[in-house]
Order: structure tokens, then sequence, then C-alpha cells
């Protein structure tokens, strides 16, 4: 079966409320949010890919204008604008800073509505990676681990404080730390020790167990995959990687509510399974995850040089070798 790419994975509500929003519609968003209510970990994912799809249109704008003191449109303007502040800063656009601070005055002012919400908090802590010199005081904040740098460590307390073990938040830190030294070899260092101490602490069935899987796929990004192919997946089979994969494996995905697995956590875990040699585990992680799948980590750690459609190549692969473990099982004795 063909892997189908959607942002909103297995989540058929989001999926119907993109759906709308592609076409201009706005009700689908405002029942999704309202039926979300306080589950700040789907209202976080919810947001973050609905701000996402929208920031190309006017539909929250449309929102707006309708219900200008609707807390969730506000919200939406909030993600939004964020979202745009970042488009504009990659394409290096000189609207970027205009749109930069608009976006934080937003995020702020939203954050005053409603103390409980996280993503307002979020909103601003994604908006850090921005400030690659530190300029702001409260992107320069020690770190309570002393083995670890400065950065926006207040802003992750208050979504840490509204709502524990935040996916988000803590790779929006990832991404902090990548932008803040990103023409330095030291980044990848930071992003690994971030991940290992983050991982190291957090509750059982949490995503950020998977965090140091995903600096490690980002060593084979930035280092532009330079292991030979033949022996790229010896990193992944050794420790302490393989031990991290294997935590994760027992303590999130066996154990983790099955709504609440994203589709990149499941890639990662599977990727890092199938390379370590983990074939039975990883075709389970297959099957929790089928029929959606997501170009990352496969797009960074896939050794088909410049071959299209290399990222999707490597993942049926991957899924292949996985499934066939099953045909040579031992079959239980009559």
């Amino acid at each position: 079966m063909q892997p189908i790419y959607d942002p909103a994975g297995a989540d058929d509500d989001l999926r119907a409320a993109v759906t709308e929003l592609r076409v201009g519609r706005w009700m689908a968003m405002w029942n999704l949010l309202a039926a979300t209510g306080s589950n700040w970990p789907l209202r976080s994912f919810r947001t973050q890919v609905l701000g996402i799809m929208a920031a190309g249109s006017d539909v929250v704008e449309a929102w707006l204008a309708e219900e200008p003191d609707r807390y969730d449109a506000q919200v939406m303007q909030a993600r939004v604008s964020v979202e745009r502040a970042l488009r504009a800063h990659r394409q290096r656009h000189p609207s970027a800073g205009r749109l930069e601070q608009r976006a934080r005055v937003l995020a702020v002012s939203v954050s005053r509505r409603d103390w409980r919400d996280p993503v307002p908090w979020l909103c601003l802590l994604t908006l850090a990676q921005l400030d690659t010199g530190q300029v702001w005081r409260e992107h320069r904040v020690r770190a309570a681990e002393p083995m670890l740098p400065t950065g926006p460590w207040g802003l992750l307390h208050e979504v840490h404080r509204r709502d524990p073990f935040s996916r988000e938040a803590y790779h929006r830190m990832v991404q902090f730390l990548l932008a803040r030294r990103v023409a330095e070899a030291g980044a990848l260092a930071e992003v690994m020790d971030f991940s290992r101490w983050a991982a190291s602490w957090a509750a059982e069935r949490s995503p950020l167990l998977l965090l140091p899987l995903y600096a490690l796929s980002e060593q084979f990004r930035r280092r532009g995959r330079r292991w030979q192919p033949a022996t790229w997946r010896l990193q992944w089979a050794e420790e302490p990687t393989i031990g991290y994969t294997l935590r994760a494996y027992e303590g999130w995905f066996r154990r983790a509510d099955p709504r609440l697995r994203s589709v990149a956590d499941l890639n990662h875990l599977a990727c890092a399974l199938w390379a370590g040699h983990k074939l039975a585990q990883a075709a389970e992680v297959f099957d929790a995850m089928s029929p959606y799948a997501a170009w990352e980590p496969w797009a960074s750690v896939q050794d088909y040089g410049d071959q299209q459609d290399a990222a999707k190549t490597l993942f049926l692969r991957a899924q292949a070798e996985s499934y066939a473990t099953r045909s040579h099982a031992p079959r239980p004795s009559a």
C-alpha cells in the first residue's frame, strides 16, 4: 500500500476541518476547537496544523470579521501570524521583522485572555527561533541544568506548567537551539544534550522519549549523509542510540494512548527500530501508522542520493523488510 502524506494524520476531524479551510470555510474549524476544549496536547497539535494550512489564506481574518471577540479565533490569528513570520524569515522577505513583531504582540495579547491555555505561549516559544542573536532577554535565560545553554527557558516553563511534557514545546526548543548556532558545529551537540536530558526525566507514555531519535536524524540531515550507504545503519544499532529507541518503543509506543500518537513520532520510531535491526517491533509501528506516513526522517537518512522519491523509496523498503520478519516467525506447535 502506498503511504498517504497528510498533515492531519489519523485525526479525521482535523482533516475535515482542513478540507473546509482550503475552500475558505471556517465553521468546521470553529466546531473542531470547541469540541477539543481543554485537551491541551490535542489542542496544541490541531491549532498548529490549522495555523500552517491557514497561513496562505484569509480564512481566519474572515472568521474574526464575523466574531472579533471569539477567543479561538484570536488564538488562530496568533498561530497564523507566527507561521507567516517563520515563512518570511526563511525567504528573507523585507516584511519579516514586521511580521515577527505583529505575531509577538498577538500572542502576548491572547495569552492574557485565558491563563490556562498553553497555545499562546507555544506561539511565543516558536518565535524564539527567529531571535538567533538572543537579543530578547526572555531568550537568554539560564538553564536549571548547568550543562545546557541559555535560552527561552521561562517560556518553556510557562508551557510546561499548563501542559506538562508538551511535545510541541520541547521540539520548539530544539528548533531554537539549531537556529541559535546555525553555522556552528556545536549546535548538534547542544541539541543532543538537550534531547537526552529531556528524555531522561520524561514521564512514561511521553513522546519526549523520542527526542534523541530526532536529534540523531538531524545529525544525518546537517552532515549531508556523509556515511557510506553500507554502514550508515550501524550507528542506530549501537548504544546509546538503540537504548533510547527501545525505551521509546516500550515506554511510549506500547503504553501511550494510540489516539495521541503523532504520525511524525511513529515514523521516527519505525525508522530507528528498522535501522537498529529491530524489525519485528518496527512492523508493529508500521501497522500503527498505516496508511499514513511522513517525509522525515526518511528524507534525512535515506541512502539513495538524488533519486526522485528517495524518501518514499526508503520508507517502502523499511516497511517491506520489517513485514518480511513475520513470514519467518516460528509457527506455534500444535
